[in-house]
């Protein structure tokens, strides 16, 4: 993971955190990256210093506290949006796991059958490799991945 700074088009700098600088660049090309203050997607990275570990790094002197400074406000790590998007995929989730039969590890078999008229229609989930999922697309099944929960990256 990386931490940038970055800077809006009106100037507004906030930080974030990354898996990698192209995960970063694709983010920001795609428009997912909204600055907090006036949402705005034209978003780039700041000029920043590196972090340099010393050696004495193990021992946080006094300066280096990791505990808030008095009078600090709480710096919130996920926004309201963010909270709305994450209770949006999972009421996506449940009601995909409850309105639909698991079909496990027979989802490729049975989402053939449905789709060559050997099954009776009814919308199906379960596990399916990339290869299965390809073939099942070319074929013109309309499959979608179910999004994980925010959670599963926790």
């Amino acid at each position: 993971m990386i931490k940038f700074a970055l800077v809006c088009h009106e100037g507004h700098e906030f930080e974030s955190w990354f898996q990698n600088g192209a995960a970063f660049d694709r983010q920001a090309d795609s428009g997912l990256i909204l600055c907090p203050n006036c949402g705005s997607a034209k978003v780039a990275k700041a000029i920043m210093a590196p972090a340099l570990a010393s050696r004495s790094a193990a021992e946080p002197s006094p300066a280096q506290s990791t505990a808030p400074a008095e009078g600090a406000a709480p710096v919130a790590l996920l926004q309201e949006r963010d909270h709305e998007l994450r209770a949006m995929i999972n009421e996506l989730r449940t009601r995909i796991f409850t309105d639909t039969d698991n079909v496990g590890a027979h989802f490729f078999e049975e989402a053939s059958k449905i789709h060559q008229g050997l099954a009776p229609e009814r919308p199906i989930h379960g596990l399916a490799s990339f290869e299965e999922a390809r073939a099942l697309l070319d074929e013109g099944v309309g499959i979608l991945p179910i999004p994980p929960a925010p959670a599963d990256y926790n």
